[in-house]
C-alpha cells in the first residue's frame, strides 16, 4: 500500500512503525529505534505501558460508548482524580488538544457573556504560540504558516510579542475576555516563558478582571517535571487544557477550570459525542494514577537533569550548537541552521527526534527513560552534530 487514498497533509518520514515497548519502536523491516519523540509528547509512560493496557482491556469487556446523555461513572472518577491532583475544580473531557483549547475559548467567552453579563470575547495570545488546527485555535496561534489558505479567520483574537507586558496591557480593552499562554512554546522553538513575566501577567489578569488560560497540552502530565507546568511558576490559572500525555496514546483532551467558571457551562451550552467515553475514561484514570500516584513527575525531573547535563557536556564547544533550553523532558537544541538533515541522520542511526521550527531539535523522551537510554541518545546526537560541524567547515 502507498497511502495514496490519504490526503497528503503530512510530509511523512519514510518509516512504518509497527511495534512499541517502553522507549523503543520497531519498523516493518524489524529495525529498532530509540524513541525521543514520544508521539509528540503523547506516550509519556512509554509505549504499551502495562497498567494502561490492563485498564483498557478490562473496559473493553464492559461497555465502550453510551453518550454523555447518561452518567459515566468512570468519567466522574477520572475528573475527580484530576481535581484531586491539580488546582482545578471542574473538568470537561473532549477528544484532542485543539478541541480542549477551542472549548477553553468558548468557556471564557460564555463566562463573561452569560454569567457576568459583559460583551467580552477577545483572546490575547503570543507570537510563536501554537494552539491547534481548528479555525479558532489556528487564529489564536501566533504563527502565520498555519493560517495560509484559511481566510477569512474568525474575529476576536489579538497577538502580541512574548515577554512584553506593556503590549499585553495595551491590547486589553472593553471586549477582552482572556489571555492564553503556553508556558513553553514547544512548536515555536521550545521557548520557556520567563517566571517574572508569568507572575506579572497573572497579576495583570487579576487586576483587569480577565481570565488566564494556560495551554498545557504539551507541557502537562509530568512532561516538565511537575504534573502541570504552571506548578513550577507558583500560579493558579482560571482555565488550563490537557491532552497528549493525558491518554497515553488514546485520543482524549480535557478543559480544567476553577469553580467560578462552572456556571458558564450549563446543560446544552457545550457538548461532545466522544469526549469522556468509558474507554477514554478508563485510560485517563489509569494514566493519572500512574503519573500522579507514583510521582513520576519527580522521576522525570531527575531524568531531565541528567539528560541536559549530558547534552551540555557532550555538545560543549560545538560552534553549531547555539543553545540547549527547555523545561523538564521538553528540551530544545538550537542550532546554527536548518536541522532537517541532522534529524534524518539521527533517524537513520536509530534515534527518533523531531524539529521545533527550522533550527531546533526537540527531545521528548518518556518519563521513565533510563540513564542508559539517555547515554545512547546523547551519543548519537553529539556524533551527528559534530559531523555537521565538520561538514560546514569544509
Amino acid at each position: 500500500m502507498s497511502g495514496e487514498a490519504l490526503f497528503p497533509t503530512y510530509a511523512r518520514y519514510p518509516l512504518a512503525l509497527v511495534k512499541g515497548e517502553g522507549s523503543w519502536l520497531w519498523d516493518d523491516t524489524g529495525k529498532k529505534y530509540l524513541d525521543f519523540m514520544s508521539g509528540l509528547a503523547v506516550t509519556n509512560l512509554g509505549h504499551a505501558p502495562q497498567a494502561i493496557k490492563e485498564a483498557l482491556i478490562a473496559q473493553l469487556d464492559q461497555v465502550w460508548h453510551v453518550s454523555n446523555l447518561f452518567r459515566i461513572p468512570g468519567q466522574e472518577e477520572a475528573a475527580e482524580l484530576l481535581v484531586q491532583h491539580t488546582c482545578a475544580d471542574a473538568v470537561f473531557f473532549c477528544n484532542s488538544g485543539a478541541e480542549a483549547n477551542e472549548g477553553a475559548i468558548k468557556l471564557a467567552r460564555r463566562y463573561f457573556q452569560k454569567v457576568k453579563g459583559e460583551h467580552r470575547y477577545e483572546i490575547i495570545t503570543f507570537n510563536q504560540s501554537f494552539h491547534g488546527r481548528t479555525l479558532a485555535t489556528l487564529t489564536a496561534t501566533g504563527q502565520d504558516k498555519v493560517k495560509e489558505g484559511f481566510l477569512p479567520l474568525p474575529e476576536g483574537f489579538v497577538t502580541v510579542p512574548m515577554h512584553d507586558l506593556a503590549a499585553v496591557e495595551n491590547a486589553i480593552g472593553d471586549h477582552t475576555a482572556a489571555v492564553m499562554l503556553e508556558l513553553v512554546q514547544a512548536e515555536g522553538g521550545v521557548l520557556p516563558v520567563k517566571p517574572e513575566f508569568v507572575h506579572d501577567l497573572s497579576k495583570l489578569c487579576r487586576d483587569k478582571g480577565i481570565l488566564l488560560i494556560l495551554d498545557e497540552v504539551q507541557t502537562g502530565m509530568g512532561r516538565t517535571g511537575k504534573l502541570f507546568a504552571h506548578e513550577h511558576y507558583g500560579i493558579q490559572p482560571d482555565i488550563f487544557t490537557a491532552a497528549k500525555g493525558l491518554g497515553s496514546g488514546f485520543p482524549v483532551g480535557a478543559i480544567l477550570a476553577k469553580e467560578h467558571l462552572r456556571e458558564a457551562f450549563t446543560p446544552g451550552s457545550h457538548a461532545t459525542t466522544f469526549g469522556g467515553t468509558p474507554l477514554a475514561s478508563a485510560v485517563v484514570k489509569a494514566t493519572v494514577q500512574e503519573i500522579a500516584g507514583k510521582r513520576l513527575s519527580d522521576r522525570a525531573a531527575g531524568a531531565a537533569s541528567y539528560l541536559t547535563g549530558q547534552l551540555r557536556e557532550k555538545l560543549a564547544g560545538n560552534p553549531w550548537v547555539k543553545q540547549i533550553r527547555g523545561l523538564g523532558l521538553l528540551i530544545g537544541i538550537e542550532c546554527g541552521g536548518p536541522v532537517s538533515d541532522v534529524i534524518a541522520t539521527m533517524r537513520e542511526r536509530g534515534l527518533l527526534v523531531v524539529p521545533a521550527g527550522p533550527n531546533v531539535v526537540r527531545l521528548l523522551p518518556n518519563l521513565l527513560v533510563s540513564n542508559e537510554e539517555i547515554d545512547q541518545a546523547v551519543g548519537i546526537i553529539s556524533a551527528v552534530l559534530k559531523e555537521k560541524t565538520v561538514t560546514l567547515s569544509k
